[in-house]
């Protein structure tokens, strides 16, 4: 699950900050998919706040088919992740992740450089603003009576956990409409937005996490 909740991360930084990486995006990156990106990009480079509900499909080969829904409220580096049997929260110093069933939290440093903590989806942005990803049109689809625009990235980094990243684009509503990951070994992460409201009031108290509030609570502290 640990696993999963990396995935998602990732994902979700695409879809709530991928307007931000079209600004230092490699020369050889699909000039048409860029203009595509920059349409939103101004739309989306506004939003002070996000506040939004997905659904996401994770599909294990050998394992049977799960789909989760969840939500996601974001400012700056402070992110809050709500799942049904988890809870992730970043105030952009500390990251508090926890797991409901078994009543434990594991405690880490908000590091973008560390590839084994959790990581707020700002901070994980900045590896795509350095241009580690190639990336182009791929088709135009019908879904849901909504016109969708593919654009496909792929790592520069042959030790990349992704083969490739799918973005679907609702160009009439100027707004990512989902992300696909393709992992190497064979994994499937399908990140539909259901719901976005940007620029909400968010009370500081949303990023924060408090392991006294939860009587008999395990606590594992990972910082150094």
């Amino acid at each position: 699950m640990r696993k999963h909740i990396f995935s998602l991360i990732a994902l979700l930084t695409i879809s709530t900050c991928l307007w931000a990486q079209t600004e230092q995006v490699p020369e050889k990156s699909d000039p048409e998919a860029k203009k595509v990106l920059d349409k939103i990009r101004k739309k989306y480079d506004a939003y002070k706040t996000l506040d939004a509900a997905f659904t996401l499909t994770i599909e294990v080969p050998g394992e049977a088919k799960d789909v989760q829904k969840g939500s996601i409220t974001q400012d700056g580096k402070k992110f809050r992740l709500e799942m049904s049997d988890q809870t992730v929260v970043s105030d952009g110093v500390t990251t508090w992740a926890y797991q409901k069933k078994s009543n434990e939290v594991q405690v880490n440093d908000a590091d973008p450089n560390d590839a084994n903590s959790l990581m707020s989806p700002k901070e994980l942005l900045g590896r795509y603003q350095k241009g580690d990803f190639l990336f182009a049109i791929s088709d135009k689809v019908t879904e849901g009576g909504k016109l969708l625009t593919l654009i496909e990235f792929k790592p520069k980094n042959r030790n990349s956990e992704y083969s490739k990243l799918r973005i679907a684009i609702d160009e009439k509503a100027g707004a990512i409409h989902s992300v696909k990951g393709f992992a190497k070994d064979g994994s499937r992460y399908t990140f539909v937005i259901t719901r976005l409201t940007p620029n909400k009031a968010i009370p500081a108290a949303t990023f924060s996490f408090d392991p006294k509030q939860y009587k008999g609570i395990r606590v594992e502290d990972l910082r150094l």
